[in-house]
């Protein structure tokens, strides 16, 4: 099996590297080191999809960020994502997303982004082993003003992948859709003032600006935060394969940390915040934190 999900992974990461170019099965099957048609076999076993699809659904999900962030015309978002002509092109968006490019970039709402997850992480076992590459996890104190957070809760989580089994793992494509305030989505670990009976701590969500007036998805609470300092543990840039040891090295430094040092200690009444694993810029988790009492 594994042999089977690391020629699956090698042919998601060579998509994601020529996105924008011409991408045939025999340039998958090269990088899977399978023939084209048990490498097509692999991939749609692994990811539900054909290449095809997963290549046109991601194309039409960058494009809507496209939109969404950039002033460019239809026909260049078109022509960058592969296809020949601009009623190609919204016909497809129209299919995966249930709007028209146009008016989405005139008005953007919250879109379901199609966010590929590497099958190596979902079917490979994580390591006990510490990476030898994360050494240090860096601090810094910072602030997080008052601003509004669109949740979706769900029922016992306290993790990651406890909740993506509750709600699902495609809700981060519809909060990549959205613009957030700090730039991001962030998931977080509730204090029980912010739960309601039933509800989960682990939430993911959107952090927006105190007057906003926006579109709330259905499904989604809207919970108001006040300004707060937090302590930033981030760790070193990690390869993408080993994301669940970048999180375990940062996990083991906030466990053995005493904020007192610095004159802080653990405020409970906010909640912890967690940004997705990047291995280009390192694990990272914010604690809140409050002064010492003098």
């Amino acid at each position: 099996m594994r042999e089977h999900v690391l020629a699956v992974q090698r042919m998601q990461d060579y998509i994601k590297e020529h996105l924008f170019e011409e991408i045939t099965m025999a340039d998958l099957a090269k990088v899977s080191l399978f023939s084209p048609w048990y490498a097509r076999r692999l991939f749609i076993r692994w990811t539900n999809q054909t290449p095809a699809d997963y290549i046109r659904r991601l194309r039409l999900s960058k494009s809507a960020l496209c939109l969404r962030d950039e002033k460019c015309r239809i026909l260049d978002v078109a022509l960058k994502m592969g296809f020949s002509s601009v009623d190609g092109y919204q016909r497809a968006f129209a299919r995966e997303f249930g709007c028209n490019p146009k008016q989405y970039a005139a008005n953007p709402v919250p879109l379901p982004l199609f966010t590929p997850f590497r099958v190596e992480d979902r079917t490979l076992e994580r390591s006990a082993e510490p990476m030898e590459n994360v050494k240090n996890v860096f601090l810094q104190v910072m602030d997080r003003p008052a601003r509004k957070v669109l949740i979706k809760r769900g029922v016992k989580a306290e993790d990651y992948f406890a909740y993506c089994e509750e709600v699902g793992c495609d809700l981060w494509g519809l909060l990549l859709s959205m613009k957030s305030l700090c730039g991001e989505p962030v998931c977080l670990w509730l204090p029980e003032k912010y739960r309601k009976p039933g509800t989960s701590k682990y939430v993911q969500g959107i952090e927006v600006p105190l007057d906003y007036s926006g579109m709330v998805p259905e499904g989604f609470d809207e919970i108001q935060l006040p300004a707060a300092k937090y302590l930033m543990f981030q760790g070193e840039p990690f390869p993408e394969e080993e994301y669940g040891r970048a999180i375990d090295e940062v996990a083991r430094a906030i466990e053995k940390y005493n904020p007192a040092v610095i004159g802080y200690t653990w405020d409970e009444d906010n909640p912890r915040i967690q940004l997705e694993p990047m291995g280009t810029r390192g694990y990272i988790e914010l604690l809140p934190i409050k002064p010492l009492k003098g």
